[in-house]
């Protein structure tokens, strides 16, 4: 059904409280469950919390019905949680008191930047993800009280102005980012990624994120936020992205690879192929979701 992916941990932190956080935009691919079922198992072989979070603020994507069906999806692999499931779109105050802090000690400043004029601004490296060149991080007043007049809603960035940070990766080890200055609220007044999942982490009190590796990258402007808004910083835990046979990355637009799409695969089934694809059990070898987190500090932890 799709490569291996074989790895290491670095022993778990002393709180391994986690949580998976989807998106409801539709039906949970494999690649997303077999996330949710090693954060859990990252969580319970070490008899810690586990919590779900719907992640539903970008509310143009969301589509009705679907986190029901992810919570279904989930429950039918042998994930369960603690407490009741958190919704974004119900903590917006929670954001706006983070961004009103962060406000307050000097870290933002209003953006009203297209990214097509992040893209073609001379400063924005060619040839990469545009970086964003600094244009409106230190206006005239006179220029800010103009673009404030004109109507224009402006995002809010993070004055973060190349800042190093560094953080550990039980998978990765030690990990330096160089954050340009990232955006916190949208120009639609909704709270970036970045910050929610900040605040929600804190709120939660969640003491490692396992998550895929494609959100590795992203991970140095959170630590960033963390310290600016006197937060933990969890442990992190990046996984390998699950592939297809042909090497490509599983998506959500493959309708094949969900749990539905799993033709004469029951559930039970579908989380023994998803185990066996990191070392926890032979293929279509049938085991439950508490013998993984059994196994899972025994195979795939590492002695200190």
């Amino acid at each position: 059904m799709v490569d291996e992916a074989r790895f290491q941990l670095a022993p778990p932190p002393d709180d391994a409280s986690g949580r998976f956080a989807p998106s409801p935009t539709g039906r949970l691919h494999l690649g997303n469950l077999r996330t949710a079922l090693l954060a859990w198992c990252c969580a319970r072989s070490t008899g810690s919390r586990f919590s779900l979070r719907i992640e539903d603020l970008d509310r143009q994507r969301v589509r009705e019905g679907a986190a029901e069906q992810q919570l279904a999806e989930l429950a039918a692999i042998g994930i369960d949680w603690d407490g009741a499931v958190v919704r974004q779109s119900e903590r917006t105050s929670l954001y706006e008191d983070a961004i009103e802090k962060l406000r307050a000690a000097g870290l933002i400043y209003e953006c009203w930047c297209t990214r097509a004029e992040i893209r073609d601004a001379a400063s924005a490296p060619h040839g990469t993800v545009p970086r964003y060149p600094g244009s409106c991080r230190d206006l005239a007043a006179a220029t800010t009280a103009q673009r404030r007049a004109s109507g224009r809603r402006p995002a809010l960035r993070a004055r973060a102005e190349g800042t190093e940070v560094n953080f550990v990766d039980r998978i990765h080890g030690a990990v330096t980012g160089c954050l340009d200055d990232f955006v916190v609220r949208r120009q639609d007044g909704t709270a970036a990624y970045q910050l929610a999942v900040v605040v929600d982490d804190g709120e939660q009190a969640i003491g490692e994120v396992v998550r895929g590796d494609d959100l590795l990258e992203s991970t140095a402007a959170q630590c960033w936020l963390q310290q600016a808004l006197d937060l933990p910083r969890p442990s992190y835990v990046h996984l390998p992205l699950l592939l297809d046979q042909s090497g490509k990355r599983i998506s959500k637009r493959d309708g094949a690879a969900t749990l539905a799409g799993q033709a004469g695969r029951d559930a039970a089934q579908v989380r023994s192929d998803l185990a066996a694809s990191v070392g926890l059990c032979e293929a279509n070898e049938p085991v439950t979701a508490t013998e993984l987190a059994r196994r899972f500090a025994a195979i795939l932890v590492r002695s200190p």
